[in-house]
């Protein structure tokens, strides 16, 4: 297999990161082909910069590759969630309680940049720019691969084609067209845009190492540090609806919707309005499909396999323990459609896992994190943490900072622990204090062993 061309469309930090990995495994002539140009000659596009939020799962993904410490300078640290009630006050919301419990936030366009530099610079890596994936013929094992700059059509060899080219991936619906593949893209009722807080002017209580979400209830805004202090700010919203992308369209009226709902982010983003109609509609929404590979030839990657939603912060994470799977099934296998078989298998349970729980983080930011009662929880989780700390791990911190455990392991662990805090806080508890603890240990004992 190691001396077999490796075709890899897509070149995001999927693709770039994988490319990586498998020359670092011996593999010494792989090709990336890439839709958009050269990242390290442009600027990242208005309006779909989103900073990513990378976790102990990144940055494991990023350490195996080597690439780390060339990124560490552009990581900031996020500590924790900052909650911006209505009335202009603010709580802070840990996301652990070790110090290695952060995330950081990094530009989607850095981070490109870096992973694209380094894959470019090894021997036995080519890389492609303006080289779109158009048509793909089975029977002949090729793929129709369009040079934009020479309008020329090449024809490329299958023999193994990984796709790597996001949650819209060619390569997915010529597969799903061809019968080889079950697949599925559900569209979100809510959309984003992008909003900017300059690193100038009256920002209040915008810590730099938090990452601060004013949680509205039907939609919300959040934003991340980066490393000039602004603030990139991202407004959550429906699409179509009362207070939606669709309803608020006159000046005035985005004005009032932001203003009145984020006064203090609102005081400290003089160009909002303007962004706010400037700035296109994101799409958000998940891709599920089944299988990922079509035999040896094809394989789906990262967000073409399984784009999810953004709410757990974990889908560049996912992407990047996509890519050391798939590199550790390489290594166990003596052909590509068995390591593609493998990798599907042993892969897909966890990245069904992360999908729901995404979608389920979207509910809890946008409502449940200014709730006294599920604040109660937090901090009851936190205390029963540090009481049996191999026992009860909250879900969050299993999936954030736990690369070693499993997303469906986090999933259903995740399930019982809040059946349990459920029942530890039901009734009149409204503390910690409150809380029956020896009955805590009576039901982590008996139903969660040990990590």
């Amino acid at each position: 297999m190691k001396n077999t061309p490796i075709q890899i469309v897509g070149g995001g930090p999927t693709g770039a990161l994988l490319a990586i990995l498998l020359h670092g495994r011996g593999h010494s002539n792989i090709t990336l082909y890439e839709n958009r140009a050269d990242p390290r000659l442009s600027q990242a596009q208005s309006g779909r910069s989103i900073n990513l939020a990378l976790a102990d799962r990144g940055i494991h993904a990023l350490k195996t590759a080597g690439v780390f410490e060339r990124l560490d300078a552009s990581l900031l640290a996020m500590r924790g969630r900052c909650i911006h009630h209505l009335d202009g006050s603010t709580v802070f919301q840990p996301y652990g309680q070790r110090p290695n419990e952060v995330i950081y936030s990094i530009s989607r366009h850095k981070l490109n940049q870096n992973l694209i530099d380094i894959a470019a610079g090894l021997a036995g890596v080519s890389v492609h720019f303006e080289h779109r994936l158009e048509a793909v013929d089975f029977s002949r094992q090729t793929a129709a691969i369009r040079d934009m700059h020479g309008a020329r059509l090449l024809q490329v060899p299958m023999l193994p084609l990984i796709a790597a080219d996001g949650a819209g991936s060619t390569m997915r619906r010529r597969m799903h067209e061809a019968g080889f593949i079950e697949a599925h893209e559900t569209d979100l009722d809510h959309g984003y845009k992008e909003l900017s807080v300059p690193a100038s002017g009256d920002r209040g209580a915008f810590a730099e190492d938090a990452l601060h979400i004013w949680p509205r209830g039907n939609y919300m805004l959040i934003a991340l540090p980066n490393e000039d202090h602004s603030f990139t700010a991202t407004l959550f919203l429906q699409k179509q609806g009362r207070s939606s992308f669709e309803s608020l369209q006159e000046t005035g009226d985005v004005d009032a919707f932001l203003s009145s709902n984020f006064p203090d982010a609102y005081a400290a983003m003089p160009d909002c309005v303007r962004e706010f109609k400037e700035h296109p509609v994101g799409f958000l929404g998940s891709v599920s499909a089944s299988p990922w590979n079509a035999s040896g030839q094809a394989l789906l990657i990262g967000d073409a396999a399984h784009a999810i939603v953004p709410f757990h912060g974990q889908g560049m994470n996912c992407c990047f323990e996509d890519c050391i799977e798939l590199d550790q099934c390489v290594a166990r296998n003596s052909s590509w459609e068995a390591a593609f078989r493998e990798f599907g298998a042993s892969r897909k349970p966890n990245t069904d896992a992360i999908t729901t729980m995404a979608l389920e983080n979207y509910r809890e930011m946008r409502e449940q994190v200014a709730d006294p009662k599920f604040q109660l929880q937090q901090a009851l989780a936190l205390e029963l943490e540090k009481r049996f700390p191999r026992r009860f791990i909250p879900r969050y911190s299993m999936v954030m900072h736990h690369h070693e455990i499993p997303y469906l392991t986090a999933q259903q662990r995740g399930l019982t622990q809040t059946a349990i805090l459920d029942e530890l806080t039901a009734g009149n508890v409204s503390a910690t204090a409150d809380v029956d603890f020896m009955r805590a240990e009576r039901e982590i004992m008996a139903r969660l062993p040990p990590v």
